[in-house]
């Protein structure tokens, strides 16, 4: 935090920068927000969905913890077709139902959204991939091609200090506390982005919503859980799989996407060599996704 002092000017940039006749420095943007609308599930959950584009292939992708539809967006930005953006139960405008969760939950969501937006492709990104390899397991043919996003976890825990990352921003946002929260999510950007215009957008943007819709504690859950039982079961799945993962990034280790490359019998796996890839190798990671999918 010694570089991004908070809370940012209303403006969106520090306030010791003065910017003349400069194009803003390049990084993550923050896509504009669309309308959404409320999906009711045969399962009892009604989840926030956004569909941009037209004609097939649809495509849906699943997010990460704590982000959403906003958040996922870029990755869809060069993908032929419609692209379907959902928010997970306990995200944005989804509903919260009671009870424990589980990934299988997260899986029951994920299915239903592309069973009603007649999905034939997928994409998840972290928390989003386990919930999509706890649907293959139980439905290996479900889609025609796959994307795994930093994977973060498998059939073994996660250890010790990935789960009190994933724990730190729930009870972050479950006190109320701005800066709390603010803490967190600066730690997703790249110190070379915290003082640039990209950097501050970024941290308002989801900042404005989490403090707006929370997140369930719910969800607080999943820390201790895994996505599947045995990851043998993935041997089933025979559509070409896209796997990304980067060094560097304790949350999402290598390892882990290793693994699901060694059991999906027709995976491709890329490793970027440092981790933010999508600040720092944003480019690069859309003409990837896209060209995977648009074959």
């Amino acid at each position: 935090m010694s570089q991004f002092r908070w809370p940012p000017p209303p403006d969106g940039a520090p306030r010791y920068m003065k910017p003349r006749n400069v194009s803003p420095r390049a990084g993550r943007p923050v896509p504009p927000a669309l309308p959404t609308e409320l999906v009711a599930t045969p399962h009892g959950a009604d989840l926030e969905r956004m569909v941009t584009g037209l004609g097939d292939p649809v495509t849906i992708f699943a997010h990460g913890l704590g982000q959403g539809i906003a958040e996922t967006r870029v990755y869809g930005s060069a993908v032929e077709g419609r692209r379907v953006f959902f928010q997970f139960r306990g995200h944005g405008r989804s509903s919260a139902p009671d009870g424990d969760w589980t990934y299988a939950d997260l899986a029951r969501d994920l299915r239903a959204v592309s069973d009603l937006s007649g999905a034939t492709r997928a994409l998840g990104m972290s928390l989003g991939a386990g919930a999509l390899c706890r649907l293959l397991t139980e439905s290996p043919q479900r889609f025609e091609r796959l994307v795994f996003i930093l994977p973060a976890v498998l059939d073994v825990p996660r250890s010790a200090a990935a789960r009190e990352r994933f724990l730190a921003l729930l009870d972050a946002v479950a006190s109320g506390d701005v800066g709390a929260v603010a803490t967190q999510l600066v730690a997703e950007v790249p110190k070379t982005f915290r003082n640039a215009a990209t950097g501050w957008a970024y941290v308002r943007q989801r900042l404005d919503s989490l403090m707006r819709d929370g997140l369930s504690e719910e969800l607080g859950a999943l820390a201790d859980q895994v996505a599947i039982d045995d990851r043998e079961a993935l041997r089933h799945v025979d559509a070409p799989a896209l796997i990304i993962a980067c060094q560097g990034d304790e949350l999402h280790p290598v390892s882990i996407a290793e693994e699901l490359a060694e059991v999906l019998p027709s995976a491709e796996l890329h490793v970027y060599s440092r981790p933010t890839i999508l600040w720092t190798e944003r480019a690069d990671l859309r003409e990837r996704i896209s060209a995977f999918l648009n074959q």
